[in-house]
């Protein structure tokens, strides 16, 4: 969008924000889990959007470029999160580690008391509220890494390579930590949810 003036680049930025205000921050919030860092995120969203003004280009539509934006800084609060709590969640992984560890026995194969009937009608779980609500409970107590892997693959639906790019993993590491997480989910869930 070259050659557009400041006051044309501001009515439109200001027009983005009413429009998109709204869905951007309905994904911001169910990604972080926090008003505040929603409403941060999305602010700037638009802050980048009106700096990158000059080098939209049209290729994609507006909502679809603010959303890629606001996946960046998605990313971003959770890689800077991650490094001021790197020791911290160290510990948080070593624990999980050890915790999917017990459920299974010295031959590799699970222990008999890990397999729950609730999975048998796994088509409607997403309907339920209950399990969403219990899902997003056990989803924020996974070590941050984790969650930004689950996420990332789940939600965002990004490729393996960006994932591991994106986090610092190797790719056999992004699938044992895949793994864990998925296993801590379903012990979570199980543990928590009510039927």
């Amino acid at each position: 969008m070259a050659n557009v003036s400041e006051a044309e680049k501001h009515s439109t930025v200001k027009d983005w924000v009413l429009e998109y205000s709204d869905s951007l921050y309905t994904r911001a919030l169910n990604r972080t889990s926090s008003v505040e860092i929603a409403e941060d995120l999305v602010q700037e969203t638009f802050l980048a959007a009106f700096a990158a003004f000059d080098g939209f280009q049209n290729k994609s539509n507006i909502k679809t470029w603010l959303t890629s934006i606001l996946n960046n800084k998605i990313i971003d609060h959770y890689r800077n999160k991650s490094n001021r709590h790197q020791s911290l969640d160290q510990l948080e992984e070593d624990k999980a580690f050890n915790m999917t560890d017990s459920m299974f026995n010295m031959n590799g194969e699970w222990n008999s008391g890990n397999q729950n009937s609730i999975w048998e009608d796994e088509k409607h779980l997403l309907d339920d509220e209950d399990f969403n609500a219990t899902m997003k409970l056990c989803m924020d107590d996974l070590p941050v890494k984790w969650r930004l892997a689950i996420s990332s693959k789940y939600l965002l639906e990004k490729e393996t390579a960006e994932i591991c790019q994106e986090l610092g993993l190797s790719t056999s590491n992004y699938w044992q930590i895949m793994h864990r997480a998925k296993l801590l989910l379903k012990k979570c869930i199980e543990m928590h949810w009510k039927i």
